[in-house]
């Protein structure tokens, strides 16, 4: 335990800052004029979509890294970042949901910011699935990041929705600035910092996970190789 505190000290820093984060969000943040306690939820909703979009771009970079260099490595990046990109994702939808029936009286409108962050939701959550249908390493990596890249367009579709189509989802950040007064800008910044500091440990914990994983297989597969030429 010893060794893994002073190798790793950096990860457990990030325990209280999310709590203190949290706390700024939901307890020392003012209430908002019109919303109330409620627009508590933005702060929460924002960051969480703010590292779903670092976590899809991170995908769509390696799988671009893999198909160029083949190297598993790259695979393996996508494949963490993807999964972490979509448990965000799912809390960006669960929050908005929230934040919708309180704002507008409904837990879900096919808006187009909605439903693309829907798609997208899909999208990730068919490649996680596909990414298991061939036990061949090499071809699985290059037909995962031709996928992932299909996905990602979807990225910059789901920030644009609100500026290219009629939408009741607020414009936060214009072309003139943050659209939101200086007192929730604070703590909005702080729960974008405070969750990227818990994607990257997460990154960090699930790739490490996914190389013990790999090699597991590589010594299972090694005994069985084994024990048929020995029959």
């Amino acid at each position: 335990m010893k060794r893994l505190f002073a190798s790793d000290w950096w990860i457990w820093t990030v325990l209280p800052i999310m709590v203190g984060a949290l706390y700024f969000d939901f307890v020392g943040s003012p209430n908002d004029a019109i919303l109330g306690a409620s627009e508590r939820i933005l702060y929460f909703h924002i960051g969480s979509a703010a590292v779903a979009g670092i976590a899809f771009t991170i995908t769509a970079i390696a799988s671009i890294g893999y198909l160029v260099q083949r190297r598993l490595a790259w695979d393996i990046w996508a494949a963490a970042s993807a999964e972490i990109g979509l448990v965000f994702t799912t809390m960006v939808l669960i929050s908005g949901t929230i934040w919708g029936r309180i704002a507008w009286g409904a837990w879900w409108t096919w808006d187009p910011r909605l439903t693309a962050t829907l798609i997208l939701w899909v999208l990730f959550a068919a490649y996680l699935l596909l990414r298991e249908w061939s036990d061949n390493r090499a071809r699985r990596a290059v037909v995962s990041a031709v996928i992932a890249l299909i996905a990602y367009i979807d990225v910059p579709m789901d920030y644009m929705t609100i500026r290219w189509w009629r939408s009741i989802h607020p414009v936060i950040f214009t072309n003139q600035g943050i659209n939101m007064p200086m007192s929730m800008q604070i703590p909005m910044f702080i729960s974008m910092g405070a969750m990227t500091l818990v994607f990257m440990v997460w990154m960090a914990v699930r790739m490490r996970l996914m190389r013990a994983e790999l090699g597991l297989s590589d010594l299972k597969n090694g005994i069985r190789a084994r024990i048929e030429r020995s029959q």
